[in-house]
């Protein structure tokens, strides 16, 4: 699977992507929301593992907009990643943007359930 990964904490996104590509996927980091659309407009990707709070914009108008260009082959599978709960999104709406929502720290074995073929 092809994963578009969208934290602007480097660290954190640099080893998701290691951990990504040990478990035979590919990934993509990147760090900001223009960067993740941008690379999105470049790239087929499977599915993006997206930040809700980032530096430019919130990662709920990254799904936003990726939901809006699905036709043109944004990823299927969105996931919203975040230091807050599915249910304390930090005032963020997200509710049918995302597919899954993970909290951080991830949980690799829920994320490896969510990215398993289907």
């Amino acid at each position: 699977m092809n994963v578009l990964i969208v934290d602007d904490n480097h660290s954190a996104a640099d080893l998701l992507q290691e951990l990504l590509t040990l478990q035979d996927h590919t990934a993509r980091c990147t760090y900001t929301a223009q960067q993740a659309l941008d690379a999105a407009a470049a790239e087929r990707f499977d599915a993006a593992l997206i930040d809700l709070t980032l530096p430019d914009f919130p990662g709920t108008e990254v799904a936003r907009r990726l939901r809006a260009s699905a036709a043109e082959g944004a990823p299927r599978l969105l996931v919203a990643i975040s230091g807050f709960s599915a249910q304390d999104t930090g005032g963020q709406s997200a509710e049918g943007l995302f597919d899954h929502h993970l909290q951080k720290p991830i949980d690799i074995d829920q994320l490896d359930r969510i990215l398993a073929p289907r």
